[in-house]
């Protein structure tokens, strides 16, 4: 695994790569930054809706006939887009490598961006956010980030609201595209059965593509209120979810791992596990894990009970993560800890797919490569000190928002 440069119209881009001839595939990543949900601005779904989009062929052939030419190719290409990133993806087969990264350049010269193509796709945007009303868990995530992010993109939900979609036009998608689809905020991500010289040829694919300026990705700091909201719909249960501000350093990501794994994310050996279902049958399971993002982070869990025991689950939640705050944890935890992570990490680099994804995440991240075996390093080094220190630094996970929603009993 190294990082190659390329340089096109004068801005270098780096290039996540890693040559494998265990198979003879290709995986091609364009990840531009800054780019993803976190751009919608006013318009909730703008990101996601142009991605569907750019998912629907090319000007000259159409949806349908320029699916078909890579469908007998085996040739899987996709637009998507999370909150910080919108994303690219090629993968095909070696020899029709440089036959996709033709259609991708033709993809990008002209999206098929007509009136009924934007129409069909807001009909299946419309009946997804139909859907999601009826999926408890969703509702009650989203209820969640309203009271964590208030009054910014991150309390909008990623797909958009009914308002939101309907008020989408040509122009605000074209003008997306043109203005997030840029030289200067790109990442390449790029292996497979495909050498160095290769890879720098990428260039001409990516000359179809304007420099752009860099973009500075906002940060979103999570409330500190300990606000509640309840939602009321005919459910046989509770849905509980929480979250709190987790101010966690680059350096310290690694000891935040450990601890939220000793906390909640942990199985039937975590704390909010072991009191919640073990000990007082409470709920099937229950959650807690580390959000730790370049735009923000927090603590974030959920749990789902009876409605008369919503109550109940929560202040023992409240309970479980002061007492862990203020008294850290056992050395028997830490070793068991350390034991399933350094178990099982390493089994993420088992394929070409996994290296060069947890590469991407490190490149993004930190700008280099190898943060990934630096920390099972630095968890192995861990001592109970340390972690107990760190965790005892974080009183603020006790700045807890709940969002409930319940049968109104």
């Amino acid at each position: 695994m190294k990082i190659l440069d390329i340089n096109v119209k004068n801005v270098k881009i780096p290039v996540v790569f890693e040559s494998s001839k265990a198979m003879p595939v290709v995986s091609l990543k364009l990840v531009f930054k800054a780019a993803g949900s976190s751009q919608n601005g006013k318009l909730a779904g703008l990101a996601r809706l142009s991605a569907n989009l750019l998912n629907e062929g090319d000007m000259k052939l159409g949806s349908a006939k320029f699916a078909k030419e890579l469908e007998v190719r085996a040739i899987s290409l996709n637009a998507s887009c999370g909150f910080e990133t919108f994303c690219i993806d090629i993968n095909c087969l070696k020899e029709h490598f440089a036959f996709a990264c033709g259609k991708l350049k033709e993809l990008i010269s002209a999206p098929n961006l007509t009136e009924e193509i934007l129409n069909r796709c807001k009909t299946v945007t419309l009946g997804e956010i139909a859907a999601n009303e009826n999926d408890f868990d969703y509702v009650a995530r989203q209820g969640l980030f309203e009271l964590l992010y208030p009054k910014s993109v991150l309390s909008e939900p990623s797909i958009g609201t009914k308002k939101s979609i309907k008020a989408i036009t040509l122009e605000y998608v074209r003008k997306f595209l043109n203005e997030h689809l840029d030289l200067s905020n790109l990442l390449c991500v790029l292996g497979g059965d495909i050498d160095e010289k290769q890879a720098k040829e990428l260039a001409s694919v990516l000359e179809i593509l304007k420099p752009g300026k860099v973009r500075k990705l906002e940060r979103f700091s999570p409330s500190d209120k300990c606000e509640s909201s309840e939602i009321i719909r005919q459910s046989e249960q509770a849905y509980i979810y929480f979250g709190a501000p987790f101010d966690v350093k680059p350096e310290e990501k690694y000891k935040a791992a450990v601890a939220t794994f000793i906390l909640g994310e942990g199985g039937f050996g975590s704390r909010l596990m072991e009191e919640i279902r073990v000990k007082r049958g409470l709920a099937y399971s229950a959650y807690a894990r580390n959000l730790l993002n370049l735009s923000y982070s927090q603590l974030y869990g959920y749990m789902q009970t009876k409605n008369e025991k919503k109550d109940e689950a929560i202040a023992v939640i409240k309970e479980e993560i002061l007492k862990f705050s203020k008294k850290g944890v056992s050395k028997a935890e830490l070793e068991q800890a350390k034991k399933f992570l350094l178990g099982s990490l390493p089994l993420r680099l088992e394929t070409l797919f996994k290296r060069l994804d947890i590469a991407q995440g490190e490149f993004y991240e930190h700008g280099e490569l190898g943060a990934f075996l630096k920390d099972l390093d630095k968890i192995s080094a861990l001592s109970l000190s340390e972690l107990n220190s760190f965790i005892k630094a974080h009183a603020e996970i006790n700045q807890l928002s709940f969002c409930v929603l319940k049968n109104e009993i």
